[in-house]
């Protein structure tokens, strides 16, 4: 067995504990026997991104490109990771699909890519964001089918657009399945389809707010519905871009920390600088500021990492670190069902991020191995 001590958040403090970690797992938790310096977290789990240090993940050709971004994941902090894919064309989705289930049968060693996030196609052309208005669809339970069978079980999370012809009878369909989580996003929902969806199965609302018909007094649309449904999880990009400081506070204070998820929203210019990069079938455009727009202005995913994500959502919202812990790993893991990971518990896989005082991630631990050290 190994130790590391370090400080555990709880409510109003940081306790001192010795973590021992067994065959991958937490094996105990007890008194630390000596100092301790970095704070222990549960690891980051982003259940949306499209890449990062040069990779989109619509363009991934093979293991190498799963593998950098795997790594560079690990370096943010990052254990668990959803690899969300944009909609595209019919074939190059399978294509797609069919590739990153095959790369992803062994370990990476880095953060645990778990799965596949369905961006599409079945979205909303109004508020379609950054998908290409040619390439999304009506409901399509077939076309489904076959990019799930393509995925081979990888497939985890969907993001749908209730609204959508045909798009109902696909929810109710997965839900009964059980296998896919459901989330409503890139749709112009009234408030009453909104919630027929959240009882047919949806759970999630993706990137609330963005790419989403938003709250009037007299119409809450689909973001009202996710705002006061129990059930739904709600996704944030805390990168300061998408979501006003106020915003998130807000959400906060309505939905509580138990149902906030922070993404990333990444694209293949996250990590990097300003420039011109790829996003899906689209050209994107970086400023110096770091947002990413479409040549139109739209804009189009963010250069977010989670521990970033932590930083700013520790200074938008002043929330200690046993919450931050839930928006950034637990709900996570609890949306999409890995019960075995999102808390740092005994009998749970040691994922585990240290972080130094100021934020950084000073280590990154996989399963009970080392797959990040600051200055390694």
């Amino acid at each position: 067995m190994t130790h590391i001590d370090v400080l555990l958040p709880r409510p109003c403090t940081l306790e001192p504990v010795r973590v021992g970690i067994k065959d991958g797992l937490i094996a105990s938790i007890s008194p630390a026997e000596g100092p301790c310096g970095l704070v222990a977290m549960p690891g980051f789990i982003d259940i949306h991104t499209h890449g990062g240090a040069m990779v989109d993940v619509n363009h991934i050709t093979g293991r190498s490109d799963l593998e950098t971004l795997s790594h560079f994941y690990a370096c943010h902090g990052v254990t668990s990771v959803l690899l969300s894919v944009m909609t595209d064309t019919k074939e190059r989705m399978k294509e797609l699909v069919r590739t990153l289930a095959a790369g992803l049968e062994e370990p990476l060693g880095g953060a645990d890519i778990v799965g596949i996030h369905l961006e599409g196609p079945f979205l909303s052309p109004e508020y379609r964001g950054a998908m290409p208005e040619d390439l999304v669809l009506k409901g399509d339970w077939d076309f489904l089918q076959e990019l799930l069978e393509a995925g081979r079980g990888k497939v985890r999370y969907i993001t749908l657009a209730p609204e959508v012809e045909g798009v109902m009878d696909l929810i109710g369909k997965l839900a009964l399945d059980g296998r896919v989580g459901i989330s409503m996003g890139h749709s112009s929902a009234d408030y009453e389809t909104a919630m027929r969806a959240v009882d047919a199965g949806v759970r999630s609302a993706t990137h609330l707010f963005n790419a989403m018909k938003l709250f009037h007094m007299h119409r809450p649309a689909v973001s009202g519905a996710a705002l006061e449904s129990d059930e739904v999880y709600t996704e944030l990009i805390v990168d300061g871009f998408h979501l006003h400081p106020a915003t998130v506070r807000l959400v906060a204070k309505t939905k509580g920390w138990d149902r906030i998820i922070a993404v990333s929203d990444s694209i293949m210019a996250s990590g990097l600088g300003s420039g011109r990069y790829k996003l899906g079938v689209n050209d994107v455009i970086v400023g110096e500021d770091g947002d990413a727009k479409l040549p139109d202005g739209v804009r189009a995913g963010s250069t977010l990492t989670l521990d970033v994500a932590y930083r700013r959502l520790k200074a938008f919202t002043g929330a200690g670190d046993h919450l931050l812990a839930k928006a950034l790993s637990t709900n996570a893991a609890r949306l999409l069902k890995l019960d075995d990971r999102g808390v740092v518990a005994v009998g749970k896989r040691a994922d585990l991020v240290l972080l130094d005082r100021d934020g950084t991630v000073a280590r990154t631990i996989v399963a009970g191995r080392t797959v990040y050290g600051k200055g390694e």
